[in-house]
């Protein structure tokens, strides 16, 4: 993929604006600080404020936050609405209300929007299609910037006629004027959080848009107006939590996003064609969304292309193909086609390398400050079994942020498990990866991830044949490392495999399950 057009990472919201709502003796001491950088300023009674950074915490006063303090700022910003927001007018900036049993105003987070321009230049290709695109992941990985900036581009570039449902004011801000950052998109705003799923349709019926934005749909009747719309040949976008096109698929609320799941009951003989129980799960309905982009982060996507094949592979036990794309930070965007890859069965777990053998079973991760979800995700690519997030003092090995590595909770813990340590300079499915593959598949230095990588593929789209066709399948030749991890992820698939031949041609063959097997020498 080329690179983009143009990446601006410069905010175009001012955090000098959300500046000045504060209390005069807040507002010095935050002035002289990395504003641009500012993520969040914190106002709670009968505590000193708080300002929030990317890597920082950094207190404002020493004096608590008195009830002078907070009427001084809610006089100068917008109204809360039924889900306790508000916002300051023409700005992304969102103020958000902690009450007290009597309804009173007793803490307020007051978060820094910014419009950052450049941000879906790795998905600008599916925007283009014209599908119905549906962004996943957890709060706070970007979900929203996207979105906005979707909506510019639909706008402005491709002189598409837009409307944003605007529920929480997130995507257009404060005020009757939208902000500029979604370009000559309309807005229709939403009196209340539980009406979305009527506006929704309003814009529809009313409007005639060509594309509809919406955020974070979330109850059954939001799912329900996502399909209307989707059925009215209206290209919706729109966002929902969740990290996995697995979470959605065992959510019973939303899950009819994605077709929807039912149980059927198999005919004998088509139980054993498939290999399977007689009674199976499969999609219900063709999905509302054509293509699902999971966000690992602001700058890593994974991309399902089709919706349907991979919530169907899902569903048949296997994770699904998907296409990971990193942007880097010279605006190079890299593609990662990741192959379909035999779940393994809990049953059976392979053999691990480079770390103390447990003889209960899996090796047992405590993670301190990294992501679960991730780890799930890279350990299942690289076939590993491993048991994640356990108790600190069940743990055989501790996860951590470098940043944290300082941190004193984390020495106790070191201390008092006798796990070893290791250190993730950030939360990424790279770093991830590559940490995996150091404790778990490569030897004393004489296996790259590149080689690994290779070996792995070659076996999955082997497993495939296998399970599908019931033939023998002939891999190519390896070396008795990537042998070894290759046995290991056909055994926790269930199947058998065998080693032919002597070095260096010697390679392996991948058995049905009737197959007679043996294994690589130890």
């Amino acid at each position: 993929m080329t690179q983009p057009k143009a990446i601006n990472p410069v905010a175009d919201g001012d955090a000098y604006l959300l500046v000045a709502v504060l209390p005069p003796d807040l507002q010095a001491p935050l002035l002289a600080m990395p504003v641009d950088m500012l993520v969040e300023v914190i106002m709670d009674l009968g505590r000193p404020a708080e300002a929030r950074f990317s890597d920082m915490v950094v207190r404002l006063s020493e004096h608590p936050v008195n009830h002078d303090d907070l009427v001084h700022t809610l006089a100068l910003i917008g109204e809360f609405t039924d889900d306790n927001r508000a916002g300051i007018e023409r700005t992304l900036h969102r103020i958000s209300a902690i009450r007290n049993r009597k309804g009173q105003i007793i803490g307020l987070t007051l978060r820094v929007g910014r419009a950052i321009y450049g941000t879906m230049e790795i998905l600008r290709d599916l925007v283009e299609t014209g599908k119905n695109l549906l962004l996943l992941g957890r709060p706070g990985v970007g979900k929203t910037t996207k979105l906005r900036e979707m909506t510019r581009v639909l706008a402005d570039d491709f002189n598409k006629r837009v409307i944003v449902i605007d529920t929480s004011n997130e995507i257009a801000g404060d005020g009757d004027i939208p902000h500029p950052g979604i370009g000559t998109a309309r807005r229709m705003q939403v009196p209340r959080p539980d009406l979305q799923h009527a506006v929704m349709i309003e814009a529809v019926e009313n409007h005639m848009p060509e594309v509809i934005i919406v955020d974070e749909i979330g109850t059954e009747s939001e799912a329900a107006a996502a399909r209307t719309i989707a059925e009215r040949g209206v290209q919706l976008i729109g966002t929902a939590h969740g990290n996995s096109l697995e979470n959605l698929v065992m959510n019973p609320i939303l899950s009819d996003l994605v077709g929807g799941v039912q149980t059927v009951t198999l005919s004998d003989e088509e139980a054993r064609r498939r290999r399977t129980t007689k009674t199976v799960n499969e999609r219900k309905a063709p999905p509302t969304f054509e293509i699902l982009i999971e966000m690992v982060n602001r700058n890593e996507v994974a991309v399902h292309k089709d919706t349907a094949q991979a919530v169907d592979t899902l569903l048949r036990g296997f994770l699904p193909r998907c296409e990971s794309r990193i942007l880097a930070e010279n605006g190079a965007i890299e593609v990662i086609d990741r192959q379909q890859e035999p779940v393994p069965s809990p049953a059976q777990s392979p053999v691990v390398t480079g770390v103390p053998t447990v003889a209960d079973g899996p090796p047992r991760l405590y993670l301190h400050g990294v992501n679960r979800d991730l780890v799930e995700r890279v350990s299942r690519d690289l076939g590993l079994k491993l048991r994640i997030g356990v108790k600190a003092e069940k743990a055989d090995l501790i996860f951590a942020l470098r940043s944290r590595n300082h941190d004193a909770a984390l020495k106790r813990l070191s201390r008092s498990t006798g796990a070893s340590v290791h250190l993730l300079k950030r939360n990424t499915s790279s770093e991830i990866r590559r940490l995996l593959l150091r404790l778990f598949h490569a030897g004393p230095g004489d296996v790259d991830e590149q080689e690994i990588r290779g070996a792995l593929r070659e076996t999955r789209s082997a497993i495939q044949q296998v399970i599908e066709d019931g033939i023998e399948v002939v891999l190519p030749p390896r070396r008795a490392a990537l042998r070894k991890a290759q046995h290991r992820l056909i055994s926790s698939c269930g199947l058998k495999s065998t080693s032919i031949g002597l070095e260096p041609t010697r390679h392996l063959v991948v058995c049905p399950p009737y197959g007679e097997h043996s294994e690589e020498a130890k």
